[in-house]
């Protein structure tokens, strides 16, 4: 076959900063996921366009020939409406473990498909392997059977979803193009629109632990996202929220299990049960259920028993005791005063060093790796208290997790003001 285009033109269109037309666009995405581009071709490509930009129109084509490189999900057979969230990663970051069946139990189905972590943003799938037994790969026909009767599902997407994407998303990990927001809004939306879900909500990150450090390229990834959503006919709305400091006590997989249950069983720590239920009246409005108050959903127990029907489904036992680290090290406070930092990214790159991460595709992560805090900004410490555990099963990790830590809180007089997690709302 004649291919219409030659990869260098495109390259090169872009590169000097030129629009680049439909049929282009049409015609790299499926050449590369036809081994026709080859990658160093599209890691040229990326590079053109982290440096020099898309306009919406350019993005909205990319996400589209995205999305047409694989198969689209359909929902419509559910007795259920649907809707999804998705976080751009961040440290902590274990909202979806309660808030996918807490939107259930409030009557809103929640097909959440997840993905795994990479460097030191942690994956959702990750963590919940460290349940025994359960399972994050299903089929579509199992996925349906589950959201009928249960109404929530967290599991791997398959192969068949946007495996442009998947290609794509390898390659800008190794070229130093993981920061070009059309790539990120089209990657994220391609397979969230594949997906099928009549509405979602976007978690976007904003601050050391995120992959946007600055408030105004988050929000401008935010917008792009909703505008993508919207004009593909999913309800779609954002949050800007606020990842200078982890999310809870918790950064790992046991442990954020763990902490998780917490807050399902009406505890836990308060900016997790703010943003899982702020999360989730979003979720709610964006399906139309809006005068269910999650909250109250919350506090009763009903999120708790879909959680256990959940993780059975899924050849999980809610029930069994969940895999302990083998060594522990504790780092203490230097000065007493008010913790006035803790810094997001520090503690993610320790739970990653600790093992709780992955290097590379692919990586076994341990179960009962990651951080503990024992004090959130604002809380008084005294010298010598516990200040974060470090757990880990293999201690020689301890040494660089430690480094990590060094410079990454901050110990001082005065107050920390208590501000929401939620920095702003985008529709």
């Amino acid at each position: 076959m004649t291919e219409p285009f030659d990869a260098v033109e495109v390259i090169a269109a872009k590169r000097d900063k030129h629009e680049l037309d439909d049929a282009q666009i049409d015609w790299v995405v499926d050449a590369y996921t036809r081994g026709v581009v080859a990658d160093e071709q599209m890691s040229a490509l990326a590079m053109a366009i982290l440096l020099n930009g898309m306009n919406r129109r350019e993005i909205s084509r990319w996400t589209g020939a995205m999305i047409a490189s694989g198969e689209r999900m359909d929902f419509s057979s559910l007795s259920w409406r649907t809707a999804d969230k998705h976080s751009t990663g961040g440290v902590g970051d274990k909202i979806t473990l309660p808030l996918a069946p807490l939107v259930a139990a409030c009557g809103i189905a929640v097909p959440q498909l997840s993905g795994r972590g990479l460097g030191h943003t942690g994956g959702t799938l990750d963590k919940l392997e460290a349940i025994p037994g359960w399972r994050a790969a299903l089929t579509n026909d199992e996925m349906m059977a589950q959201l009928e009767d249960v109404g929530a599902v967290i599991c791997a997407a398959g192969p068949g979803l946007a495996p442009a994407d998947k290609k794509l998303y390898a390659l800008r990990d190794v070229t130093g193009t993981v920061e070009a927001i059309p790539l990120i809004a089209s990657s994220i939306m391609s397979k969230k629109i594949a997906e099928g879900t009549g509405a979602l909500v976007l978690d976007v990150k904003v601050g050391s632990g995120a992959f946007m450090k600055s408030e105004p390229m988050a929000r401008e990834l935010a917008e792009t996202m909703v505008s993508l959503g919207n004009d593909a006919g999913v309800t779609t709305v954002a949050l800007l929220t606020d990842m200078s400091t982890p999310l809870g006590l918790t950064a790992g997989n046991a442990c954020e299990v763990a902490e998780s249950v917490e807050v399902l069983a009406g505890g836990g720590p308060a900016d997790v049960v703010e943003l899982t239920v702020e999360l989730a009246r979003e979720m709610l409005a964006a399906a139309g259920k809006d005068h269910v108050d999650p909250a109250d959903v919350l506090a009763s127990g009903g999120a708790m028993d879909v959680w256990k029907r959940m993780i059975s489904a899924q050849g999980g036992d809610p029930d069994a005791p969940l895999p302990s680290p083998k060594e522990t090290h504790v780092i203490t406070a230097p000065a007493s005063g008010t913790l006035t930092r803790l810094d997001a990214l520090s503690v993610g790159v320790a739970a990653w060093r600790l093992g709780a991460g992955r290097s590379r595709p692919g990586e076994q992560v341990q179960a009962a790796a990651g951080v503990v805090m024992h004090a959130k900004p604002g809380d008084q410490v005294t010298a010598g208290q516990p200040l974060l555990t470090l757990q880990t099963d293999t201690p020689e990790r301890f040494e660089r997790a430690v480094a990590a830590l060094d410079g990454g809180y901050d110990i001082g007089a005065g107050r920390v003001d208590s501000s929401s997690v939620v920095i702003d709302r985008i529709r």
